[in-house]
């Protein structure tokens, strides 16, 4: 036996063991405001932050050192913990283009549903989007928005031909899988003479994408439950993040967006960063990647009709030869993040 390579991988394990365990105490902390508190000061104690929070000091000194064990604050010694820049923007600032709370819900989904999809596992069978714990539809907003918020606009949408163009002087956008409805608010509020039409089959999604659009007081945006092939409407333009992958009949969706399209208009496809062989997507990113789509992606496609189960880590090369089979005159990769690629698929 290598016992140095025993031990290293043992340790590996470890250190993912105390990621799950840490989990669940990152989501108490954001529950409680946790976070906040100790970013909005320079340095706290146990005493201190639960004080501020109202919670058991007990509580909050065994948190205080899970999280220095996990590198999520820092320990300055004599009591003290505080949050470097790094921390704040990841834990405590919504507004972060780095803002990582909401893929802990995601990851709180796969823990509370793991029942149900172990047994998906064993009959093949599917579970829709809507069969999941409530914290996914939050957690998957919250995960999305920075991205949104900090590219969508400023990077996506002018390198899409003719989109920032076609909206400034009122043209039609048709959003599909909207969640709840993040993406099509955040264009909303940029292309005020446009309108925006957000589609999702889950109902209760769609809900709370009609609360958020009143809240943001957006009034050129309407959310309808619809199946992504059974959008109504003609549009200059389509625009699907982060959801074809999920669903059942991905070239059915393309060819129904790419018929909706006025003359010169496109199909925005917005999917996560992926390379075409297996092998090159073995990275941190593909991790996370790999295991949120074992538990909600492929079980979501197989759930629908046709059952196409593409994976959140379906690369270009396929991407294209679905566009191109339902019809697709053009397939460009316009932009990139390091967890998104961005695609203008013509009619």
């Amino acid at each position: 036996m290598d016992e140095q390579q025993i031990e290293e991988f043992v340790f590996q394990v470890v250190a993912d063991v105390g990621a799950c365990m840490s989990g669940p105490l990152v989501l108490i902390g954001d529950r409680l405001g946790l976070w906040a508190a100790i970013a909005d000061r320079e340095s706290v104690t146990s005493a201190t932050l639960a004080l501020a929070t109202d919670i058991d000091e007990r509580y909050c000194r065994e948190w205080l050192a899970a999280m220095a064990a996990s590198r999520y604050v820092d320990f300055d010694g004599d009591d003290g913990f505080s949050m470097n820049v790094a921390q704040q923007l990841v834990f405590s600032n919504p507004e972060s283009p780095v803002y990582l709370q909401g893929a802990f819900g995601i990851s709180q989904s796969g823990w509370l549903d793991e029942e149900r999809i172990s047994e998906a596992f064993k009959s093949g069978e599917g579970m829709p989007w809507g069969d999941h714990s409530e914290c996914l539809f939050t957690g998957t907003a919250r995960f999305f928005r920075p991205a949104y918020v900090h590219h969508l606009v400023q990077e996506w949408m002018p390198a899409v031909p003719g989109m920032v163009e076609s909206l400034e002087r009122g043209g039609r956008l048709a959003d599909i899988g909207v969640g709840l409805g993040e993406s099509t608010v955040v264009m909303a509020k940029a292309f005020p003479d446009a309108t925006f039409v957000g589609f999702d089959n889950h109902e209760a999604s769609i809900a709370q994408a009609k609360e958020l659009a009143k809240r943001e007081a957006v009034s050129n945006v309407s959310f309808h439950v619809a199946d992504a092939k059974g959008i109504d409407g003609t549009y200059d333009y389509v625009s699907l993040f982060d959801c074809l992958h999920d669903m059942g009949d991905p070239q059915g969706v393309i060819e129904g967006a790419l018929a909706r399209l006025s003359s010169g208009g496109r199909v925005m496809l917005v999917e996560p960063f992926a390379n075409d062989e297996l092998a090159d997507n073995l990275t941190l990113v593909g991790r996370v990647m790999y295991s949120a789509s074992t538990f909600l992606c492929v079980p979501n496609a197989l759930s629908q009709a046709g059952g196409e189960s593409l994976g959140a880590q379906a690369g270009e090369a396929r991407l294209r030869r679905i566009a191109e089979a339902a019809g697709a005159s053009s397939f460009e990769r316009v932009a990139e993040t390091p967890f998104n690629i961005v695609y203008a698929i013509g009619a």
